[in-house]
């Protein structure tokens, strides 16, 4: 298995070597801004479909409400740089909310991050998978299978360790931002050649009828969908190379920059191209075609989008893991997530998100489009958070030019708000469960947080209660016949000078118990055996009775009471399968009895 595992995720690496796992900036920007820039495939086309639920020729609403986003985008990123340089060990919105807000809303804000993480993955590589089979359709009834194998590589890839996984990952994420940029560049060179007619759009500034605050609105909001993954950075910063904060900042500017260029460019296109959203074709596809035709610069695109998609799930692996951390440093979800596996990467957080996404996508079938909206709203609760929070911070610390700050964070505070309630009104229906989900994980942090408190007060010297003097040992030895394992455990007791051995021997009949306490008189008259008859064949219940009632005698003599459990080891791990673990369960039981010690001796077999 070690050789497995090695052959898997490459050989351990020592503690020493994490500085050479961390990210510069070409590789960070690329696994940490995969999830939002995939999001420009998707992104414009929410906003159509919203307008178009008026007519085509609401479509030049589009850009004022682009134009809307990426306001919203500025504030985001703008805000997020003082983050990082607020708070340089990351955490991001959890860190800053809890900070500055409170605990719970620090609870809110790392729940709904930690739930978004897992629905990015599940929804990323569901629709990857869907653009793949679309244009295999033979793979169509295959969709679950190729979608599980997908996270599995993606989970494995980043066992392998952040560096070997952003070197792999980078490739695919450049091109897509390459061919897009090649797409826009195209397109508006076509539009000013006169390749499009004027009547395939409506001029901007054209009255609509029904057009109404409240739908622009809601069509802001689904076009907002494309900022998710932005603060995935600054949740990140250990990850960066030193200086971390500085290269962070960098990276999340060059994210903004790339996500603005793309995002505006196919807004204008659809616009000017007069696209409307379809099911058959995304808006994407459509320019694509439109500029290109369908000829190879076309199947590029596509592939390229296909390939975004999916390795949009790896902002999920990159950012999830690092928020886990600071949760369990707080005490607030199981401490196996500090722990740093083979590749020096946080390997549990790695596992239980890919185990969480798999889980997610055979539940849905791989049709999680109905997870976008909670997708989406699951990000902008924390903005909203974050935002509020370093208001907050800036009025109470005054720092210089804290007055600019306090506009930056306010103005991505209201926006933010508008967002998250506009997906509450228009798409309660598919939102909801967040009133139902968020509440519970704060209930499970709450829980969790408690037994660790718990457990803290009742180990420490200064509270717990004082340890009571042990004035001599009982040994209790269970024996289930007379062989080499039980001898060895024997001269084990015998060594330890206790002031009395007691075998135990269960038998289900009586003439078994007989026999057996002949052998045993004949074997080690020195040592006092008890038998125990067990009518209904039960093991673990007459034993457990036993060492109750010599605990009780024990504890007026201040004796301390220890079973030694004989065990024989095969040579073999699957030769455990032909053998009834009797060993295993009495220690398993056994443990769930107050002062009691409790000792294997294992009898390793040689064949």
């Amino acid at each position: 298995m070690a050789a497995f595992k090695r052959f898997l995720i490459g050989r351990p690496l020592k503690t020493a070597e994490l500085g050479e796992q961390k990210l510069n900036k070409k590789k960070a920007l690329a696994i940490l801004s995969s999830d939002a820039l995939s999001s420009v495939a998707y992104g414009p086309e929410q906003i159509l479909l919203v307008l178009i639920t008026v007519s085509a020729a609401a479509f030049w609403y589009s850009i004022p409400i682009g134009i809307g986003v990426l306001v919203l985008l500025t504030a985001l990123i703008l805000s997020y740089r003082q983050i990082i340089f607020a708070y340089p060990h990351g955490g991001g919105a959890y860190i800053v909310s809890k900070n500055n807000l409170g605990v719970y809303p620090g609870l809110v804000a790392g729940g709904s991050l930690l739930v978004d993480y897992i629905l990015t993955v599940a929804v990323s590589v569901s629709a990857g998978t869907d653009a793949i089979t679309s244009a295999f359709p033979s793979l169509h009834e295959y969709n679950v299978p190729i979608a599980v194998v997908f996270v599995l590589l993606l989970t494995l890839l980043n066992l392998r360790g952040v560096t070997e996984s952003a070197s792999v990952l980078a490739y695919p994420v450049y091109l897509f931002v390459f061919s897009l940029l090649i797409l826009i560049g195209a397109g508006l060179y076509h539009i000013m050649i006169g390749g499009v007619a004027p009547e395939w759009h409506t001029p901007i500034g054209t009255p609509i009828a029904g057009i109404s605050l409240f739908l622009l609105l809601k069509a802001f909001a689904s076009g907002s969908s494309a900022l998710t993954g932005v603060e995935a950075i600054s949740n990140a910063i250990p990850n960066f190379k030193n200086p971390a904060p500085s290269n962070a900042a960098k990276t999340l500017s060059a994210m903004g920059l790339i996500l603005a260029l793309l995002f505006s460019g196919i807004v204008v296109l659809a616009y000017l191209y007069g696209i409307k959203p379809l099911e058959e074709a995304t808006v994407v596809s459509q320019i694509a075609e439109e500029t290109f035709g369908r000829n190879f610069m076309y199947f590029f695109i596509q592939g390229t989008t296909a390939l975004i998609l999916i390795l949009a799930a790896n902002t999920g692996y990159s950012a999830f893991p690092l928020l886990a951390v600071n949760l369990a440093k707080d005490k607030f979800i199981p401490r196996m997530f500090t722990v740093r596996g083979d590749r020096l990467g946080y390997s549990n957080g790695i596992l239980i998100l890919g185990l969480l996404s798999i889980l997610l996508i055979i539940a849905f079938q791989g049709k999680t489009e109905q997870l976008i909206p909670l997708y989406a709203v699951g990000v902008f609760i924390p903005f909203t958070l974050s935002q509020s929070g370093m208001m907050l911070k800036w009025i109470r610390e005054k720092p210089a030019g804290w007055i600019t700050k306090l506009t930056i964070n306010t103005a991505g505070a209201v926006i933010s708000f508008t967002v998250t309630m506009m997906f509450f009104i228009t798409k309660f229906a598919q939102v909801w469960p967040v009133l139902v989900f968020l509440p519970l994980i704060v209930f499970l942090f709450h829980r969790i947080k408690k037994h660790y408190v718990a457990v803290g007060d009742q180990l420490r010297l200064a509270t717990c209660e004082p340890a009571v003097p042990i004035e001599g040992n009982v040994i209790i030895v269970p024996v289930s016949g007379i062989t080499h394992v039980v001898e060895q455990s024997l001269n084990y007791a015998q060594s330890l000078g206790a002031e009395q051995i007691i075998a135990v021997y269960i038998p289900f009949d009586r003439e078994e118990e007989a026999k057996f306490e002949e052998k045993w008189k004949q074997w080690k008259p020195d040592i006092r055996l008890v038998t125990l008859h067990s009518p209904y064949r039960s093991i673990i219940q007459p034993l457990s009775k036993f060492i109750d009632m010599v605990k009780r005698k024990a504890d007026e003599s201040n004796y301390q009471v220890t079973v030694v459990i004989p065990q024989f080891i095969p040579k073999k791990g699957w030769h455990n399968l032909l053998h009834n673990q009797s060993s295993f369960m009495i220690r398993t039981h056994l443990l769930h009895h107050k002062d009691i010690v409790i000792t294997t001796v294992p009898y390793h077999l040689k064949k």
